[in-house]
């Protein structure tokens, strides 16, 4: 198991490593802003410091949230309610309030670990590309994408398979059944066509023509 520590104190990354490192791999940052996005799905669960001089831990939080599908527990010096409530309302999952016992880090951290291992909120993430399979939603940066059902399908479809290049007949079939009704070439290159325009207002296209074969995820700016 994998735990991301961000804080600006040295001393405390140092303190966190040296308690977890015998039961998980720790990694730490100092600075919020130099953190992948994209690499953040390696990991089963961030300690996340709230009050740091580039970029705030609340801030960090707000930004990324939608495309962060781990625990999130916030490292404060503050034992403010107010702190609490705007933590928890934008996508924290517990608090540790500084100074904190080893004992009681290592058995939050745990508890959390456990609670991640039962069934869970679900994200594909590529780039600022989010899917949230419960809710059935892509979102680029955060803000949801309105597809219809079929392109959402679709969409879900390329997405869980990046890289695997899939023909219109394979498509039409996994989004509408073997026994639906119609002309599949022509009813999937007119939904790809809608779905690369709805992304295209923020950008970037998500679908790849390979030409005489089929579709695949490709993620390019436009």
């Amino acid at each position: 198991m994998k735990i991301l520590v961000i804080d600006d104190d040295i001393d405390l990354l140092k303190l966190i490593s040296n308690s977890l490192k015998k039961d998980y791999e720790v990694t730490t940052e100092i600075d919020a802003e130099k953190i992948d996005i994209n690499k953040i799905k390696d990991y089963d669960l961030i300690l996340l410091d709230v009050m740091m001089p580039k970029i705030s831990g609340f801030d960090f939080l707000r930004q990324n949230r939608g495309l962060i599908d781990i625990p999130i527990l916030l490292l404060t010096a503050r034992d403010f309610e107010e702190d609490k409530i705007e933590g928890f309302a934008i996508g924290a999952d517990d608090y540790i309030t500084k100074p904190f016992s080893i004992g009681e880090l290592r058995a939050r951290v745990a508890a959390h670990i456990r609670r991640e291992k039962r069934e869970k909120h679900r994200c594909l993430v590529d780039q600022k590309i989010s899917c949230d399979l419960l809710s059935k939603i892509f979102y680029f940066d955060n803000v949801p994408v309105n597809l219809t059902s079929s392109e959402y399908k679709i969409c879900e479809l390329l997405l869980k398979n990046k890289g695997q290049v899939f023909s219109k007949e394979k498509i039409y079939t996994s989004v509408y059944g073997y026994d639906a009704l119609g002309d599949s070439k022509t009813s999937i290159t007119e939904r790809i066509k809608k779905i690369r325009n709805k992304f295209e207002e923020y950008g970037i296209s998500p679908i790849e023509t390979v030409w005489g074969v089929g579709y695949k995820w490709g993620t390019k700016k436009v």
